[in-house]
């Protein structure tokens, strides 16, 4: 995947794209990951439909997606932008257990999966392996 051009710049950061119905906890988890200055945030949405718009046009390497939102949510969502980006790492941030939605999120395409109130360390580190993945056009591994 290489590092990707944005306003006609080409940037190493690992750009990310977060979407969750909840503004307060998609600041957080803006706040949480741009802790780490290999990584900047460059959208938000509130639903899927959303989320596949900003996708379609900022091309961020990383999208952190909730499952649960009204519109469309994240399951129905997660075709739709492996479909316009094929090279994005998607990532569940999901209030739903791992054994519960993860398999059904990995079987539409996501990279991972991390459940809420996992520590932000960890969830930064799930997205760069994701991106590194991705990058390096390998099989996204089977871990959470």
């Amino acid at each position: 995947m290489g590092p990707r051009f944005r306003n006609g710049t080409e940037s190493d950061l690992i750009s990310v794209f977060v979407v969750d119905d909840v503004a307060e906890l998609r600041e957080l988890i803006r706040f949480g990951i741009e802790e780490d200055p290999d990584f900047e945030v460059i959208g938000e949405a509130g639903d899927g439909r959303s989320a596949i718009d900003g996708v379609a046009e900022l091309k961020p390497h990383a999208v952190l997606l909730d499952l649960s939102m009204p519109d469309m949510d994240g399951l129905e969502a997660i075709p739709e932008i492996r479909r316009i980006d094929p090279e994005v790492a998607i990532i569940v941030l999901s209030g739903f257990s791992v054994d519960r939605m993860g398999k059904p999120a990995r079987k539409r395409g996501a990279d991972g999966y991390i459940e809420k109130g996992t520590p932000l360390s960890e969830l930064r580190e799930a997205t760069r392996r994701a991106v590194n993945q991705r990058r390096n056009n390998t099989a996204p591994a089977n871990s959470v």
